[in-house]
């Protein structure tokens, strides 16, 4: 089983990567890897932070792919009618656009940790984009 972990101040979460279900978003997201970024709120899904990515494309299809994922999950939108992006919930989300709903690839679910997400989520809704760290560990 692949980890990885995500720190932002005296949050961390560890989550694995769910290679079997969606082997080609893993791939992709492994490679962006470290990643030094900003989560930020959403602005159409719900209880959810995300990264965008804005025009980038990486050739990634759809697998594994949801609307509606739970607290703890991760998913990458491969871009098309809405910008690429890598979003996770903390409560209730339903993944959506300006242009509606979206279906993005389930790659990821945080297993240490999940007692804290509901809070970290609030903290970016209230505090803003808050800095994160994500890497591969053993």
């Amino acid at each position: 089983m692949k980890k990885v972990e995500i720190i932002s101040g005296d949050f961390r979460f560890v989550g694995k990567l769910l290679t079997e279900e969606a082997p080609e978003t893993c791939k992709v997201f492994e490679a962006m890897l470290p990643l030094k970024s900003s989560f930020i709120h959403v602005r159409w899904s719900g209880e959810g932070i995300w990264i965008p990515y804005g025009d980038t494309r990486t050739g990634l299809d759809y697998e594994n792919h949801t609307s509606h994922p739970a607290a703890g999950e991760m998913l990458l939108y491969p871009g098309g009618i809405s910008e690429m992006e890598i979003i996770m919930s903390y409560g209730r989300c339903l993944f959506a656009s300006q242009h509606g709903q979206l279906s993005g690839n389930h790659f990821l679910t945080i297993i240490e940790g999940n007692d804290r997400i509901y809070e970290f989520g609030r903290k970016v809704l209230y505090d803003g984009a808050q800095d994160i760290e994500i890497k591969l560990i053993d």
